[in-house]
């Protein structure tokens, strides 16, 4: 596998995961793409005329050495699915990122007692202290934490972890260099004095509906539970509780009133079999015979 070429690869317009998965089940030396025509692109890879040549502008175009210095500029590290370091958490999911961006502390990836935190943008009084109560236990035992950064649930799960002085990955559904809501960039820079940005985004990637779904299943990918604190019941938390038991991992929901919208999805999720929690040793004890 030449790592240079699956990095630039990354980098061009169309390349999405399941292009790049086609290239490499034809191609898995990554020599001949570079080669294809236009005409070639779209039977082999069944390709629309937008996306092809798109993609074979870049192939042509884009240089590695540029693209590296970009990523050396900023201090950020580029993991790849053939790198032997590669997060193994997630090396055995069903979609593993071809190519990882991060910048922080590596040294998170590999944490062994680690909880994904996921939860409603909009958070009850009620939902951020039971947060606290569940969390505060694990985090003086020195677990690593991992949410998305989104505003709520997410952004109080980082900050209470740094307050801890715990380690935490934000995994974002943009690049590195897009952090995304703009409210949290101070808090992203917080987070990567000793814990970890993650993206499988290029560096400029922009922020885009359809990205954070798909992120999502590295949040719960990269640990074995995932917990849900408040979640209606159509929500991007519930995207990511649908991937962790896709994943086989143990999903984790904290209860809440019938009445209450944001803890509609909780609830629903607990009738589906995931785990009523209420305090941290709840957790503790399931995934005692993980860890």
């Amino acid at each position: 596998m030449d790592r240079e070429r699956l990095i630039l690869l990354h980098h061009c317009r169309g390349a999405g995961w399941k292009t790049i998965q086609s290239i490499l089940a034809v191609d898995p030396d990554l020599k001949s793409i570079f080669q294809l025509t236009k005409a070639e692109l779209r039977e082999q890879l069944r390709m629309n005329q937008r996306n092809s040549n798109d993609f074979w502008e870049d192939i042509r175009n884009l240089s590695y050495r540029s693209i590296k210095q970009t990523y050396e500029k900023h201090n950020i590290k580029i993991l790849t699915y053939f790198d032997s370091h590669y997060p193994g958490a997630l090396r055995y999911i069903f979609d593993p990122p071809w190519v990882l961006y991060s910048k922080g502390n590596m040294e998170a990836l590999s944490m062994p007692l680690s909880i994904s935190i996921v939860g409603t943008r909009h958070p009850t009084g009620g939902g951020l202290k039971s947060l606290e109560k569940i969390l505060n236990p694990l985090l003086q035992k020195g677990w690593m934490t991992v949410s998305g950064l989104a505003a709520g649930i997410d952004t109080h799960a980082h900050e209470l972890t740094l307050t801890h002085s715990g380690s935490t990955i934000a995994v974002l559904g943009s690049g590195i260099g897009q952090v995304y809501p703009k409210s949290n960039m101070a808090l992203a820079r917080r987070i990567t004095k000793s814990g970890l940005l993650l993206s499988e985004y290029p560096y400029e990637t922009p922020p885009r509906r359809w990205q954070f779904p798909e992120r999502n299943r590295i949040i719960s990918g990269l640990t074995r539970g995932t917990l849900v604190v408040e979640a209606r019941e159509r929500s991007g938390s519930l995207i990511t509780a649908d991937q962790a038991m896709e994943q086989g991992r143990e999903v984790f929901a904290v209860p809440g009133s019938i009445l209450d919208e944001c803890a509609a999805g909780t609830n629903r999720l607990i009738q589906q079999g995931a785990k009523l929690v209420m305090e941290a040793e709840d957790i503790l004890h399931e995934l005692s015979l993980v860890y």
